[in-house]
């Protein structure tokens, strides 16, 4: 037996003698059971593409807001990287970061994904100070402008309703703008 010949069969692991040019099993009993592992490798991917499909159909509004809110955080964090707490000026570096709203995202969802109401804020000031509000309304017009704060105080009462497709087509637009910040 040549050793251009051997082969390890992909079933069993036994070696050897490899007699056709494509052959990578021993005999007709392992290549039957290397053709039903293959298919079921094949089924299950394509039941787990099933099942990804079937799982997106059933997402709801609040689902879509959830990963794109995730998204947009990530976003926040990475366009404030290197500023200070908008709140309490503590540097960064020195805290855990957290994308605090001014404005109250679960009282006003329509800025909820306003760029101008979110900023990086360190936990201490967002969760256990609950946002350092008057912290932050004195620090915002500084970081924003004043005519941008005016408008945000302005937006606060113009209702927004967000669509399913223009939450999947933010999701995409604040992914391409983590992109091109991480690059």
């Amino acid at each position: 037996m040549t050793k251009l010949n051997k082969r390890k069969c992909v079933n069993c692991g036994d070696v050897f003698q490899k007699l056709k040019p494509l052959q990578n099993v021993c005999d007709h009993i392992c290549a039957i059971k290397h053709a039903q592992k293959l298919r079921e490798k094949k089924e299950k991917r394509e039941w787990q593409k099933e099942k990804a499909v079937r799982l997106e159909k059933l997402k709801t509004k609040s689902d879509y807001e959830k990963e794109l809110q995730m998204v947009f955080n990530e976003y926040i964090r990475l366009r404030d990287k290197g500023q200070p707490c908008i709140s309490c000026d503590a540097l960064y570096g020195t805290y855990e970061v957290n994308a605090g709203h001014f404005v109250p995202a679960g009282t006003y969802k329509n800025l909820r994904f306003n760029e101008l109401n979110v900023h990086n804020q360190c936990v201490h000031c967002n969760k256990h100070r609950h946002g350092s509000l008057i912290e932050y309304a004195e620090r915002l017009p500084l970081r924003i402008g004043i005519d941008s704060f005016e408008e945000l105080k302005r937006l606060k009462n113009v209702p927004r309703h967000y669509s399913i497709p223009e939450l999947i087509e933010l999701k995409v637009i604040y992914k391409d703008k983590i992109k091109q910040l991480n690059k």
